[in-house]
């Protein structure tokens, strides 16, 4: 009986391939909202446990520079770089075969030095970067950060494999193994932290890691690829990939240390700041992991062929497509996040040693933050579409731009509202935290946002320009957007002060207020989506009513086509 389940899970639904775009993309969609799930689990405890404060800074400082190793080491074996090269190779298996064995020895050589490397630097680098910290806290963000450099190693072994399974659309199982790793961290929360306080939560950290390479094994060692250590690897394969993949890399590396730019500033400004910095960033991420990521990965296959095949109309076309569904679930999503933003937060974190105070600073950061949620979402994609097409090097020149752009506005942010009283109370009064203290933290999140609309625009002006008629394809879905998301949050604005009947003193009062304000605002935009006849809104429909996991594997959606 058991085997009858495992090898249904395996072979009808782990292992099913799924080639639609949104079949492929609302199913990555559904299993980013059950990471996020786990994730908010994650976040309560560690607000409900530590609190803003000291600790919470330290774990969260201490995660910067492996992240920054991860990013600028392991996106060299990306999916981004790889899939193109798996496809090509597809008709030679021991070809194949061949390449993934030269890609993970490289890799797993290159990422062990960095990592010995970065090991024997890492107490200078966090005097550097995390000065606001005392020398005891310095020396635990040495300790843990040591620590979780098994994890970039272990997340670029699991991303190798993920390409893979990226490549042969077996998108199920790529998108199951963010929530294994968000469930490890977890178990580390809860069964490793009682004893070993932050550092418990850095070992979950590695057992997530662990978790989120072994559920992809299964697949590739059926499939014949799984890679095999070589001590005479391709060098002309991987100097070919490390051309691409370089700039790429190099972006990615800048987003990084963006990130790392805002935490340092952040430690800088008061205890507690890094972790109301961290926690409405993974807030934030809903709109970037449910519909960026999904969209962006589901399509992104499909895009390296069409180019492949030089199929540019086609090309075109898809772009377009999943940009038109990008806005039209991007911005009624923001318009939610920032209007219910109190309720979201005090319902998600709001317990334990986590204040009101504390609620009130995380969500006026998450409505900064989320402002630029569809351009965080149509960056994904616009990055894709350049890299499914070969370009490399523009992305990274604009990126560049756009985060010395956004470094120098958040700097100078801070400095003005320590220095001006006016802009001080225009920013705490506009958000409703004019009595919190330490407010000057949403400085980042604002510089954060202004940066990202640069960027977006960019990179849209590029590819219109690279590939025009693109922008045609789009803007219906643009203004449509705009008019049902500004209308959404009218009326969800509204809800809250009519749905005001239930005790806020309560977890269940907060919820039931925000949730059906939330419900009479989307059902309001529902209606006026289709009173403009959306077509992104029939499509969906379309697939939600066929049953998206029964229907038809085809190559494109033919609702929207």
């Amino acid at each position: 009986m058991v085997k009858k389940i495992l090898d249904f899970l395996y072979k009808g639904f782990l292992n099913k391939e799924i080639n639609s775009l949104n079949q492929a993309a609302l199913l990555l969609g559904f299993f980013s909202v059950l990471s996020q799930v786990i994730g908010f689990l994650r976040d309560r405890l560690l607000a409900h446990i530590f609190g803003v404060g000291s600790e919470l800074d330290i774990y969260y400082a201490a995660f910067r520079i492996p992240d920054f190793l991860f990013v600028s080491v392991a996106s060299l074996v990306s999916l981004s770089v790889l899939i193109p090269f798996i496809i090509e190779k597809d008709n030679d298996k021991a070809s194949l075969r061949g390449f993934i064995s030269s890609v993970f020895s490289f890799f797993s050589i290159l990422i062990v030095a960095a990592a010995i490397l970065t090991y024997a630097l890492m107490p200078t680098l966090s005097l550097i970067l995390f000065k606001g910290m005392s020398v005891g806290e310095l020396e635990q963000v040495v300790a843990i950060s040591r620590l979780l450099l098994l994890s970039p190693i272990i997340l670029g072994l699991s991303n190798l494999l993920g390409s893979l399974t990226q490549a042969y659309n077996r998108f199920t199982l790529y998108a199951l193994a963010p929530i294994l790793y968000n469930a490890g961290i977890v178990v580390g929360i809860i069964i490793f932290s009682p004893t070993l306080g932050v550092t418990g939560v850095a070992w979950g950290v590695i057992l997530g890691a662990l978790l989120h390479l072994l559920v992809q094994v299964p697949f590739v060692w059926k499939a014949g690829l799984l890679p095999e250590p070589t001590l005479f690897p391709d060098w002309k394969l991987i100097k070919k990939v490390a051309k691409i993949s370089l700039p790429r890399t190099l972006t990615l590396s800048m987003s990084a240390i963006i990130f790392i730019f805002l935490v340092a500033l952040a430690s800088r400004i008061a205890d507690g700041s890094v972790t109301i910095l961290s926690f409405s960033w993974n807030l934030q991420t809903i709109s970037l992991s449910i519909i960026g990521v999904s969209y962006s990965l589901a399509a992104f296959p499909t895009l390296t062929r069409k180019f492949q095949e030089k199929n540019i109309a086609d090309f075109i076309e898809q772009m377009q497509i999943t940009s038109r569904f990008i806005i039209f679930w991007s911005l009624p999503l923001t318009a939610l996040l920032v209007i219910l933003r109190a309720q979201i937060v005090r319902v998600l974190l709001g317990s334990g040693l986590f204040d009101w105070d504390a609620t009130r600073l995380t969500a006026a950061a998450l409505a900064l933050f989320v402002v630029s949620s569809v351009f965080q979402s149509l960056i994904l994609l616009f990055m894709r579409g350049f890299y499914s097409a070969g370009f490399t090097k523009r992305p990274f020149f604009l990126n560049l731009i756009s985060s010395i752009v956004l470094v120098l506005v958040s700097y100078e942010l801070v400095n003005l509202f320590y220095q001006s009283e006016m802009f001080h109370y225009f920013i705490t009064s506009l958000l409703k935290v004019q009595d919190v203290h330490n407010t000057a933290v949403l400085m980042l999140p604002l510089g954060f946002s202004i940066g990202t609309f640069l960027n977006g625009i960019l990179l849209w002006w590029a590819f219109e320009r690279e590939f025009p008629g693109f922008s045609r394809g789009v803007m219906r879905a643009v203004f449509e957007g705009i008019g049902a998301s500004s209308i959404l949050g009218a009326v969800a604005y509204a809800g809250l002060n009519i749905f005001n009947i239930f005790d806020q003193n309560t977890l269940l009062g907060i919820f039931l207020q925000g949730f059906l304000a939330g419900i009479l605002g989307i059902t309001t935009g529902i209606i006026v989506l289709v009173l403009l006849k959306s077509r992104e809104l029939s499509s969906v429909w379309s697939v939600i009513r066929g049953k998206f996991w029964r229907t038809k594997v085809i190559a494109t959606d033919p609702e929207i086509v």
